[in-house]
């Protein structure tokens, strides 16, 4: 699962390493997740949102890739919302 955070947009996808492919992903680009802001309240929503359909793929574990940012605030947010779905890391 890797994380990418703007100032205005958060994205998250669960990519196959081996195979070099997408799987899943979910953004506040999507029409449905448009609404949400960049905060840590709705980047838990997002984390949920991921872990759902990670969960529908029939995928439960993955490796939680934070790109370098630090892991608080906006981060650990999609981590606890993933995590609160079902995702273990």
């Amino acid at each position: 699962m890797s994380v990418f955070r703007s100032n205005s947009r958060m994205y998250v996808q669960v990519i196959d390493d081996v195979n070099g492919t997408t799987l899943i992903a979910a953004s506040t680009v999507e029409s449905e997740l448009k609404n949400l802001k960049n905060n840590v309240e709705d980047a838990a929503k997002l984390g949920e949102t991921i872990g759902k359909r990670m969960l529908e793929k029939n995928i439960d574990t993955c490796v939680f890739d934070r790109n370098g940012y630090l892991f608080h605030g906006i981060v650990k947010g999609i981590a606890d919302g993933a995590r609160k779905a079902g995702v273990r890391f």
